[in-house]
């Protein structure tokens, strides 16, 4: 009886095993089911920053747009990092605003002390301010940074207060600056974002721009001066057919660090990445991204009605405007576009040509992307009115004359 019962509860035992296991079977494809139509569904609710770049080597990365200053992908873009050479767009963007290009300098061996990449300088070489920021970014030359930095603000203090007076001016408020060159000291360091937002500000001057465009340049310095021709260590330039320049940076602590520039169709990027590995293919897949996300385009003046005018010795006047600039806009935005003029109903006598008179904006939605003065196109005089007396003469006049016909 013993025996038998045992046997029965032994195939019980068995049966209700093998129901648990074909119910967790049924479980797990139901779940995997769900979790196959949840990806299905998932890139669609997914922002558009964090779509189509991929995985990223880098650290700290940001795809930014500076024409309106959106961003158009970001990876931990807020971190301070220590950002290496890369600072010394900053250090560039200091000596073009405070010494003319063409000025001469006299090299100091107190300036030349430095470690790290060289440009090649030694006391009493003299060069130019344009061919040392030359050397200063494309050889990335520390010797160069210091010798800006004695040379603008008289020692590496107070060029470090001059270039976080200046960060704070661009909007950086995740940077710390310490040394031109980006050497590692104190709390050296910047954010992708930052480092973007320096990007921009530097590709607004020229002559910062044109250099870190340039693959090759031959500049002057020396007792006495001669030609040296430098390469540019961006690689990105040869790379990729849109890179229009910017800085590379490495140290130990701070890692591969790049900050670029791409332009197609008019339309231009800045991507940054800290601390990364293949910074190359990094930038690649940031710009290839990103300019299936913008496009510029070309806005057209209006047709500007023509305004009355009270009191003038014409009774309307015509207007101009001049035509808008190309804009960047994100892929969609083109359907969005509208123009508002702003006017007075009419205009009061007497005017001059080229008065301003009102605005024509052009807006994406609700963003602006810019606004233009409307001008009157030709002067209109005042109308000249009678005095009291030759008006009376007038009415006199007339009273005689209507006598006269009686």
């Amino acid at each position: 009886m013993a025996n038998g019962i045992n046997k029965k509860k032994v195939k019980t035992g068995g049966r209700i095993k093998r129901t648990v296991r074909a119910a967790l079977r049924g479980a797990n494809r139901w779940v995997a089911g769900m979790a196959a139509a949840l990806l299905l569904f998932l890139p669609c609710a997914l922002p558009a920053r964090a779509q189509g770049v991929g995985g990223l080597s880098s650290l700290s990365a940001v795809l930014y747009e500076p024409e309106s200053g959106r961003i158009l992908y970001e990876k931990d873009a807020h971190t301070p990092r220590p950002m290496a050479s890369t600072t010394k767009l900053m250090t560039a963007l200091i000596a073009l605003e405070h010494c003319p290009p063409d000025m001469e300098i006299e090299v100091t061996a107190q300036a030349v002390r430095v470690e790290g990449s060289a440009l090649g300088l030694r006391a009493g070489d003299r060069i130019t301010m344009v061919d040392l920021v030359t050397g200063l970014l494309l050889v990335s030359g520390n010797d160069a940074a210091n010798v800006v930095a004695y040379t603008v603000a008289g020692s590496i203090p107070a060029f470090a207060e001059l270039m976080n007076a200046r960060a704070a001016e661009i909007g950086m408020e995740d940077s710390t600056f310490v040394t031109p060159s980006g050497l590692d000291e104190g709390g050296h360091s910047s954010s992708a974002y930052d480092m973007a937002l320096l990007a921009a500000e530097a590709l607004k001057n020229e002559t910062i721009a044109s250099i870190c465009a340039m693959k090759t340049a031959v500049i002057r310095f020396g007792n006495p001066p001669r030609d040296v021709t430098v390469s540019n260590h961006n690689k990105l330039l040869r790379l990729y057919p849109d890179a229009i320049g910017m800085k590379t940076g490495f140290t130990k602590k701070s890692g591969r660090c790049l900050v670029s520039a791409a332009r197609r169709d008019g339309a231009t990027l800045i991507a940054v990445t800290l601390n990364g590995g293949d910074y190359w293919n990094d930038h690649m897949a940031l710009y290839n991204y990103g300019f299936t996300q913008v496009e510029s385009v070309s806005l057209t003046p209006p047709e500007l009605p023509a305004l009355p005018v009270a009191g003038g010795q014409t009774g309307q006047v015509v207007l101009s405007t001049q035509t808008p600039p190309a804009k960047t806009l994100l892929a969609g935005e083109k359907e969005k576009l509208t123009v508002k003029i702003e006017l007075p109903r009419f205009l009061l006598a007497p005017m001059e040509t080229g008065e301003e008179v009102g605005r024509v904006r052009y807006l994406a939605g609700e963003r602006e992307l810019c606004s233009m003065p409307v001008y009157t196109a030709s002067s209109v005089a005042e109308r000249p009115v009678a005095g009291y007396w030759e008006r009376l003469w007038d009415y006199w006049l007339e009273m005689l004359w209507g006598l006269l016909q009686m």
